[in-house]
């Protein structure tokens, strides 16, 4: 589990894409101390397991099919990416819970600029937007955000300078893609609701109750 909050901008330093596993360096010199090999690490909002530990970076091994669904498959040599270390259970939530299961991606539609704030507008499938209410979280290459406009087919956040400057989002241009994780509150709520939506069956039946001493 992560907050979206970004502790650190790393940089690409191999990303191997022979066989059916892929293998991901990335320099991280501030996150790689104390950091042991099987700990998680949220890299552009993907939930990954360092494999290898070093002073400087991690390695990760990386399935194909998370390519599939992700854009770590656009990383090249030298790109940045946001990485975050697992929450700790005796620390402060910042954010907004994040698993690091990304839902879709996303296409920057625009970037407007409005004094030193940028507000970016994101281009997503319905199956996402369907969890993407106004002034609720949404998490863009793992970075937790708040929705500031919502439309038909897209929706707005909001970016100010810290954000900018730490994540790669400032780095991020139109028609670019962004790594999208709904709120996972949304999605447990968007699932109880549902119509129709049956209790499970149970397998406590009278000739059980009986048989088991209780006499009505």
């Amino acid at each position: 589990m992560f907050s979206g909050i970004i502790e650190e901008l790393g940089t690409v330093k191999l990303l191997s894409k022979g066989g059916t596993i892929a293998k991901l360096q990335v320099l991280a010199p501030k996150l790689a101390i104390g950091t042991q090999p099987g700990q998680s690490i949220c890299v552009n909002g993907v939930c990954l397991t360092a494999v290898e530990v070093k002073k400087d970076f991690f390695e990760f091994d990386v399935m194909q099919e998370t390519f599939k669904h992700t854009n770590l498959g656009l990383l090249r040599k030298e790109s940045n990416v946001n990485l975050e270390r697992a929450l700790r259970a005796d620390g402060r939530l910042d954010g907004h819970f994040v698993t690091g299961h990304i839902d879709v991606t996303g296409v920057i539609k625009s970037r407007q600029k409005s004094g030193s704030d940028v507000a970016i507008e994101i281009e997503a499938p319905e199956e996402a937007l369907r969890y993407i209410v106004l002034k609720g979280s949404v998490a863009l290459d793992g970075v937790s955000l708040t929705v500031s406009a919502l439309g038909e087919r897209s929706f707005c956040v909001s970016l100010i300078p810290y954000t900018l400057t730490n994540t790669t989002l400032g780095l991020k241009k139109e028609k670019e893609t962004v790594n999208i994780e709904c709120d996972i509150l949304a999605k447990y709520v968007k699932r109880l609701s549902a119509p129709n939506q049956q209790p499970p069956a149970s397998n406590i039946t009278m000739s059980f109750l009986q048989k088991h001493g209780f006499t009505p």
